[in-house]
């Protein structure tokens, strides 16, 4: 096999691997919390917040700080998203051996 149909070949398993990649981080959920966990969420490998949680006690405080909140919250979900997918793309594209391929591009 010369060099461009093993190239042609990798990259196809790659396309396969970054579509399971794809489909395995949709179902992915990640949890956020701020407050002293007064407002938890939870978010879905697209981002969306399937869960939210806000105690009484944080009800009683001002809109403000019940909006900061909720954005700490989500900002922490967030980033253990951003993780979790990193970590599942690199499963995946550790597998091929392609030299000098290194995830993120």
């Amino acid at each position: 096999m010369t060099d461009f149909e093993n190239i042609i070949k990798k990259a196809k398993e790659l396309e396969e691997k970054m579509k399971d990649s794809k489909e395995k981080i949709k179902n992915i959920q990640v949890s956020g919390s701020s407050g002293l966990e007064d407002v938890k969420l939870v978010l879905n490998g697209d981002s969306e917040i399937v869960k939210l949680e806000i105690s009484d006690k944080i009800l009683r405080e001002n809109k403000e700080i019940l909006q900061d909140l909720i954005i700490a919250a989500f900002n922490n979900a967030k980033e253990k998203l951003k993780v979790k997918t990193l970590e599942e793309i690199s499963k995946s594209t550790s597998e091929l051996n392609i030299p000098g391929f290194k995830w993120p591009l």
